[in-house]
């Protein structure tokens, strides 16, 4: 790979990482997408609403914040005619390339940014040399700007690639509100795909390493629940009131006393809490943000129906009344073998890939998986993949950060992934976005 073209792949990771987005509020960073997709030139190009049914979409926020957003990729300058089609949240999109006969391959990649605010120690790259996060807010503390462009440069080189088939790149909003893969997975352009990639950046996993293929991993759902009760005066009646902060207590304990399953691991957490008004008010209102996961879609569905009767039985000793809603959730997914077998032989030939792991727990949850039930449901394979990147502290801490030698890493193994189930034996010079 030349210089110029990994500086390029720098150049535009670094870009969108100065402007990163929460979930559904992605504008600038979908526009951007959609000005990179145009000059690399696709067959098809599907924005906002047009890429999915927005009805279908999870964890969506307030029409406020929307606008807040929307009226910030404004004044940054952005195109109004590329923000008109994501205007209420209609972010995201889905390029494709119809080369002919041959297989329909799916890559998926995720855009949004996190609710941290970056570092601005000196000793932080992205601080030091000039590509901070520009928000104040939020930053790209999860990898999605190494993903998007990964997404980007695959894309391209495949196009300049003697590929035969049909490719289908999803640059998927809020991953990290679970609220993006399950309405592009219900969209046209997840029916009849073959072979599905999705990859990340990381997760614990150094520089030159690439797991083929992640097991286990764990489905989840965020809840919110709100507790009513009825005010009165501490001091002088306390008995007259109904009191939502006892019962939140009183629910919080018993969620965490969740009895283990023997059909696996499940997890519960209450990550948020918030009500009252005075150390001599009976508080009437109280909400509350928690999630559940498990070791299997079924297991999260206990922990799910236990965590929403423990606040809804709480609330009732205690004379209030609990409101349990489900935001978003995602189900477990495994990689099929057959294509995990493809992406290690694919990575034994990169350059820089000093190990293949074939598989590996992962630990965590991801809304792929929406994605890749559909495909395995339709009789095609699914795979997701980490390629390792040095990070100097965890995923989402205010100073995450990757070894930009990834970003050829991940063209490189997406691509010779790609081409491999394709039946194309020779690779293109990886163009990385370089025009």
């Amino acid at each position: 790979m030349a210089d110029a073209v990994r500086a390029r792949l720098a150049e535009l990771r670094r870009d969108l990482h100065r402007h990163p987005e929460p979930g559904w509020c992605e504008f600038r960073t979908t526009a951007r997408l959609v000005e990179e997709l145009r000059a690399i030139g696709v067959d098809d190009l599907a924005v906002g609403a047009d890429a999915y049914d927005p009805a279908d979409r999870m964890a969506v926020p307030s029409d406020d914040r929307l606008d807040e957003w929307y009226e910030r990729a404004l004044d940054r300058g952005v195109d109004p005619d590329l923000l008109e089609p994501l205007r209420g949240g209609t972010t995201g999109c889905v390029a494709v390339l119809n080369r002919g006969e041959g297989p329909t391959v799916g890559l998926r990649v995720d855009i949004d940014g996190l609710f941290i605010e970056e570092s601005n120690d000196a000793g932080h790259d992205p601080a030091a040399e000039g590509f901070r996060s520009e928000t104040g807010e939020t930053m790209h503390a999860c990898g999605h700007d190494t993903h998007m462009a990964w997404g980007l440069a695959t894309l391209e080189a495949v196009k300049e690639s003697d590929f035969s088939g049909r490719l289908v790149v999803f640059f998927q909003p809020a991953e990290e509100i679970s609220g993006g893969g399950a309405p592009m997975a219900k969209s046209e352009y997840a029916a009849g795909i073959d072979y599905f990639f999705a990859v990340h950046v990381g997760l614990d996993h150094p520089t030159g390493e690439v797991v083929a293929g992640i097991e286990k991993p764990l489905a989840m759902c965020h809840i919110d629940a709100a507790i009513e009760g009825t005010t009165a005066h501490a001091g002088k009646a306390p008995e007259a009131g109904a009191n939502a902060i006892h019962a939140l207590g009183t629910a919080i304990e018993s969620v965490y006393g969740i009895p283990r399953h023997s059909d696996g691991m499940t997890r519960v957490n209450v990550g948020r809490v918030e009500g009252g008004t005075a150390s001599n008010v009976i508080a009437d209102e109280v909400e509350a943000v928690a999630e559940a996961r498990g070791e299997t879609t079924e297991l999260m569905e206990y922990a799910k129906s236990e965590l929403r009767r423990r606040f809804e039985s709480a609330a009732e000793l205690h004379g209030c009344e609990a409101t349990v809603d489900v935001v978003s959730e995602s189900p477990r997914a495994d990689s099929d073998p057959e294509l995990v077998e493809a992406v290690a032989d694919a990575a034994e030939t990169v350059e820089g890939v000093d190990r293949v792991v074939p598989t590996a727990d992962f630990g965590a949850s991801e809304d792929a998986t929406f994605l890749m039930e559909r495909v395995q449901r339709d009789g095609g394979l699914a795979c997701y993949s980490i390629v390792g990147t040095d990070h100097p502290t965890s995923h989402h801490t205010a100073t995450f950060d990757v070894d930009e030698r990834s970003l050829q890493t991940g063209v490189e193994v997406l691509t010779r992934s790609i081409l491999s189930v394709a039946g194309v034996e020779s690779v293109p010079e990886i163009a990385g976005a370089n025009r």
